[in-house]
């Protein structure tokens, strides 16, 4: 393991911040740090960089503790929000400090600065002073000082917040690539969960001062660990819907779903009589002929075409909102009424009053997917 917490304890004054926050990162690896703002992401980087000293507990890298190992010897990269670029520099100079601090020859500097700077198309801008710099090209330049020093180990905090959509896309693609090649370790922090989902090997979902879910993003996707977190993951939002409790039916159990049964596994057996929420995914939910066994009657409300998807807004019988995505150009109903159905494998039981996932027994899921 390239980075190891212990028990991480962190308080300022009366407010905790972290308690009992414990994770591994291996060689190579990007472990994404999502939550809120004020979840404490900040502060946990800091506390492995040597800015912040944790309360209690132990940061181990390269199976070193850490305690009084200054900032400098931890062979870390760092590129924070308030960028902390070095005012009297141009983009080259401050791009190139961690390599003159190697002392490395000039031609080696200058190479690996124009790659870099290329890579995150500031190139352009490499004679400009911090003050010249647009927000998105300050950050950029961050960003690219902590990639040139290929250190052991990065610590990214939000680094294409500032960054317009087309760029921020198009590096969601680049970066892995990137420190798949340093193989750095990669500490990775943001709020948004389609750049977690698309840059992390493992996800750290944070609030309520410690990681809620520790997960691989399939896992955190298809298994959220409770409703909020459910609701973090998903465009459109995942449907929510109070239902009857599971309840026993012959040969097993089963929902119902405006009237509609629904035939569950048995590894639901243990659910018998709880009040739930069950949790759809929109794209686990089709249009169907009225005939079909599993058809429930819906009304169509409206229809969004979202480039790749097109979503539905459909009303049951009793007035609840469901919201229906299918790839774009599939053909179904536009308007008027039609008949839905859900993908019964792929179902999603939260407990009413707790809202943790009630998961299935253990030898009824495969590969993450409900048998």
């Amino acid at each position: 393991m390239t980075l190891v917490l212990k028990n991480i304890k962190k308080s300022f004054k009366s407010e905790v911040i972290l308690d009992d926050v414990s994770f591994n990162v291996e060689t190579g690896k990007t472990l994404v740090l999502f939550g809120p703002s004020g979840a404490g992401k900040t502060v946990l980087l800091r506390m492995i960089a040597g800015v912040i000293d944790p309360d209690s507990g132990s940061i181990e890298i390269h199976g070193r503790d850490m305690t009084d190992v200054e900032p400098e010897d931890r062979d870390i990269g760092m590129a924070f929000q308030n960028f902390a670029l070095f005012p009297h520099m141009d983009a080259s100079a401050n791009i190139a400090s961690p390599l003159t601090a190697k002392r490395q020859s000039k031609g080696s500097i200058a190479s690996t600065v124009q790659k870099v700077a290329k890579l995150l198309k500031i190139d352009h801008v490499l004679h400009h002073k911090p003050k010249e710099l647009s927000n998105g090209q300050k950050q950029r330049t961050a960003l690219a000082r902590a990639l040139a020093g290929e250190p052991s180990i990065l610590l990214l905090d939000d680094p294409l917040r500032n960054v317009d959509a087309k760029l921020r896309f198009e590096m969601r693609l680049e970066l892995p690539r990137l420190l798949a090649d340093q193989n750095a370790t990669v500490i990775y922090v943001t709020q948004d969960y389609k750049e977690a989902m698309a840059l992390g090997h493992t996800i750290a979902v944070m609030n309520d001062h410690g990681i809620q879910q520790l997960g691989t993003p399939k896992e955190i996707y298809q298994t959220p660990a409770n409703v909020d977190i459910a609701r973090l993951f998903g465009d459109p939002v995942i449907n929510l819907l109070d239902v009857n409790p599971i309840a026993s039916a012959a040969g097993g159990v089963e929902m119902t779903l405006s009237d509609t049964s629904i035939r569950l596994n048995h590894g639901y057996s243990h659910a018998i009589g709880r009040d739930c929420i069950l949790g759809i995914r929109p794209e686990n939910i089709a249009f169907c002929d009225a005939d079909d066994p599993l058809a429930i009657p819906v009304n169509i409300e409206a229809e969004t075409p979202l480039n790749e998807k097109t979503v539905t807004l459909v009303t049951t019988k009793r007035g609840r909102e469901i919201m229906v995505s299918r790839p774009a150009g599939s053909i179904a109903p536009a308007s008027g009424a039609a008949h839905i159905k859900v993908d019964d494998a792929h179902l999603l039981f939260f407990d009413r009053a707790e809202g943790g996932l009630i998961s299935p027994d253990a030898e009824t899921r495969i590969n993450g997917d409900v048998a």
